[in-house]
């Protein structure tokens, strides 16, 4: 069986930092499965899921991309998942929602949307916010298997919270955000 990895990787933002990277993987015999990357105020942060052959270990992917000729540091992070967290489900939840808000910037945005999914069970699958010409945008994947009120009640609670903060809210099947957006979150 293949080994899993987790690795994440930040530097100072250059061409050439993810053919690197995955070409350590690469090296190791390694196959890169997902990878989220993103650069900002130029730094690049990456997190990617690769699986090795058994005999690879952590401290020869360490060694295999301290060995990469940069001039700007890596700060790397690797976790190896144990056989059970490899046989889990690690893909998005089949019943995503997509949850978008945008209003003008001010301090607390992310808090509140987290802190309201979190008082709901709610959990993030993966969370973007941009800010431009101090319009806040944030566009969230959300897994709702385990939230703690139905859907018609948690669209009212949403439609409250948007009255109350001033944002605009919205949330959707993913399939249908997809659909009218022709945008795919992983």
């Amino acid at each position: 069986m293949r080994k899993q990895m987790i690795i994440s990787v930040m530097s100072k933002d250059r061409p050439g930092i993810i053919a690197d990277i995955t070409g350590a993987i690469y090296q190791l015999g390694g196959d890169v499965a997902d990878l989220n990357q993103t650069v900002l105020c130029g730094y690049l942060t990456m997190i990617l899921s690769a699986s090795f052959p058994p005999e690879v270990t952590k401290e020869d992917l360490l060694a295999a991309i301290s060995h990469i000729k940069t001039s700007c540091k890596f700060e790397v992070s690797i976790k190896e998942l144990t056989a059970d967290q490899q046989e889990e489900n690690m893909g998005p939840p089949e019943e995503t929602y997509i949850l978008t808000v945008q209003g003008p910037n001010k301090s607390g945005i992310v808090h509140g949307i987290s802190l309201f999914c979190y008082n709901h069970n709610i959990n993030i699958f993966d969370l973007a916010t941009t800010l431009k010409n101090d319009q806040y945008t944030m566009a969230l994947q959300l897994d709702l298997k385990h939230c703690t009120t139905s859907l018609d009640t948690l669209q009212q609670e949403l439609e409250e919270y948007s009255r109350q903060s001033g944002l605009t809210i919205m949330m959707q099947h993913n399939d249908i955000f997809q659909v009218t957006n022709e945008v795919t979150l992983h």
